[in-house]
């Protein structure tokens, strides 16, 4: 990751340690924020960390790309299913 955004290839332990230290404590502050509001309905979902970044645009926009391409991945998997089904019934 940290390469990825222009530091040297193979970096310092101590920086990769805290980096991702950082990248933890972000990302479990931000599940224990979701539960809380997952909580009040009873369940956890992904409108939940949506909601929770909503002030983020960056983020925010990226995590729907994802979302958008993940269901285009799904609609893909689910078409070339019924292909080999298909394909499989005329054999």
């Amino acid at each position: 990751m940290m390469y990825g955004f222009g530091d040297d290839p193979n970096p310092l332990p101590e920086t990769v340690t805290l980096v991702k230290d950082i990248v933890m404590e972000y990302v479990t502050d931000l599940a224990h924020k979701a539960q809380d509001i997952g909580s009040k309905r009873g369940k956890l979902s992904v409108e939940d960390f949506l909601f929770l970044i909503r002030k983020d645009l960056p983020k925010l926009n990226r995590c729907t790309e994802l979302l958008s391409m993940q269901e285009e991945l799904k609609q893909a998997r689910k078409a070339f299913e019924v292909d080999e089904e298909k394909l499989a019934t005329l054999e």
